[in-house]
């Protein structure tokens, strides 16, 4: 049950003539009821000038075990209304399970559902659940969709209780730079409630539906990013309140008293984040509300993402610290456990006297006298050894008459003065194998020009941490053989980047984790453009790694990469 009402699309209507998102919440979530996970049947009310009417068409009738396209087996239905349908079905090919929303092609919205789901599908932006097929086969349109079960909807966190400042903090910033990026390419989606939003384990929100599930009830607004930034907005008040922003009950929301309009979070529960608080207003300020201190309201999801920005961040609450209990005191009396009380002897334990001090006799204060002497011995012996040394090497010095090294400066400080010339690299890949691997061979490509370069992240400079297994990412440099390593060049894809790199062992065969680069060769530090190194003693390896850990902003995210590595030897 709970995998079902976490991977289910939102697909219910808007209806009556209250804003988008009060609509939304008369209808349950993915036409599917809240309160038991089953689907709603039946249609949803209207809203005039803002759905488009349907000729009716029945939903296919088809059942668990229907094969689509000889891939997709169809397990269970969990939305059937309006009719379309939404499985929950399993991609054989592939072994991972999907959603799939169904209708017959003659279907009146079946063109646009299928024209709204390709659009989607080409903005493959990660904060949005991705559609992977929109296909028109058998008298039958289909689309489908990534299907999450280990993520939870919002209506279930907030059923819990409201968020705190700072989990209401994220879930505001990342609804909105996401929509704000969707609107930049033209998709809106006109459907953003508690159930159209998903919180991951990692603590990141993904948000269901963009622009299929509004085309799938034909729901369309002549002001879409007033109506999707309204629907933020809600998403914040009931983040803050677990209360609905409207008159009606949804969502498994209790609403807002009848005829008093709008209340402000802080009057609705006490001790609301004031600026969390003026900022849902200002983005619910329409039909007669008024924002909080007389700021604008914000209309779209890019002017919500900006005041949002301009807030001071919000820390993560401190972890409770659960103080260890006292010690206590055991019974335990030595030479007595588990020896039976003679009779008469006092039940209660006495505890033990402690023995004296150690080394107080005569005899001890002899020895601790003669330890001391010994050591004091030892130290004098040793420290005469090493100054008779260091005269020998003086005086050798001296009469060799300067330095064994001209080239690279005294015999006491060698160091090379050129790092080496470049070794021939037999072959590159990427650390995990999950960032760009195709574009790791132009990093030995000789062209600066050309990069390997990272996917855009969001949120964290730490590839959005989304690279867990290796902490990161980078390049893995195969010399084809082992070589003396002397040194590295490298040409960073843009400064700011923190990185690293690593030697594997020599008898390394083929590492492809960071934990089998077991030798240091430069320390962990923020880079400018160029990553240059000399080492004093050659390093002998066959496996180089650049590991890099951190992304400097770009744009609306964090990007990084590199142009071209050298690894040098003599």
């Amino acid at each position: 049950m709970a995998e079902r009402s976490t991977a289910a699309v939102d697909v219910a209507d808007n209806g009556g003539d209250e804003p988008l998102a009060a609509q939304a919440a008369k209808a349950t979530s993915d036409g599917v009821d809240t309160q038991n996970g089953r689907a709603a049947d039946g249609p949803m009310p209207d809203k005039d000038g803002e759905r488009m009417k349907a000729a009716p068409a029945a939903a296919p009738e088809l059942h668990s075990g229907h094969k689509l396209a000889r891939r997709y087996r169809l397990e269970e239905c969990v939305t059937r209304v309006d009719g379309f349908s939404s499985w929950r079905a399993m991609d054989e090919k592939l072994r991972r399970a999907v959603g799939v929303h169904l209708m017959p092609a003659d279907h009146a919205r079946a063109r646009s559902v299928l024209a709204a789901a390709r659009s989607s599908a080409l903005l493959g932006d990660p904060r949005f659940v991705q559609v992977l097929d929109a296909v028109e086969e058998n008298d039958l349109v289909y689309v489908v969709h990534e299907w999450l079960p280990d993520a939870t909807e919002l209506t279930a966190v907030l059923a819990a209780g409201p968020l705190e400042p700072h989990e209401a903090y994220q879930l505001v910033s990342q609804v909105s730079q996401a929509m704000a990026a969707a609107h930049r390419e033209g998709l809106a989606h006109l459907r953003l409630t508690p159930s159209a939003i998903l919180r991951t384990s990692s603590g990141q929100y993904r948000i269901r539906g963009l622009a299929v599930n509004a085309a799938l009830r034909g729901i369309t607004s002549e002001t879409p990013q007033r109506a999707d930034t309204e629907a933020i907005g809600a998403l914040l008040y009931a983040a803050l309140t677990q209360r609905w922003p409207y008159e009606s009950d949804a969502y498994g929301l209790t609403g807002l008293p009848k005829g008093v309009g709008l209340l402000a979070p802080d009057q609705v529960r006490a001790g609301v984040h004031r600026g969390l608080g003026e900022l849902a207003m200002r983005a619910l300020a329409n039909d007669g509300a008024t924002a909080s201190r007389q700021e604008p309201a914000c209309t779209s999801p890019e002017e919500l993402a900006k005041a949002v920005a301009a807030m001071p961040r919000i820390r993560p609450p401190e972890p409770a610290f659960t103080a260890p209990p006292e010690y206590q005191h055991t019974t335990y009396q030595q030479g007595s456990y588990g020896r039976p009380t003679p009779p008469g002897s006092p039940t209660t334990q006495v505890r033990p006297v402690p023995p004296p001090p150690p080394l107080q006799s005569r005899t001890g204060r002899a020895l601790k006298w003669g330890v001391a002497a010994l050591l004091i011995a030892a130290l004098g012996l040793g420290s005469w050894q090493l100054a008779d040394t260091l005269l020998d090497r003086i005086s050798q010095k001296g009469n060799s008459g300067g330095t064994s090294n001209t080239k690279t400066g005294t015999e006491d400080n060698p160091k090379q003065s050129e790092p080496g010339k470049p070794l021939p690299i037999q072959h590159v890949s990427v650390l995990g194998g999950s960032v760009q691997p195709q574009l790791a061979p132009k990093t030995i490509d000789n062209n600066p020009a050309t990069a390997w370069i990272t996917k855009e992240y969001y949120n964290y400079p730490d590839f959005g941490r989304l690279e867990q297994e290796n902490n990161g990412s980078g390049i893995i440099v195969d010399l084809g053989e082992l070589k003396n390593v002397t040194g590295l060049d490298i040409d960073m894809y843009v400064p700011g980047q923190t990185a690293e790199v690593f030697a594997a062992s020599a008898d390394a065969g083929n590492p492809e984790t960071l934990g089998a680069f077991t030798h240091r060769l430069t320390e962990l530090k923020l880079t400018d453009k160029k990553l240059q190194a000399t080492f004093d003693t050659p390093v002998r390896t066959r496996f180089v790694l650049i590991h890099i850990t951190e992304l400097p902003p770009s744009g609306g995210g964090y990007r990084g990469g590199i142009s071209e590595i050298k690894v040098l030897g003599p």
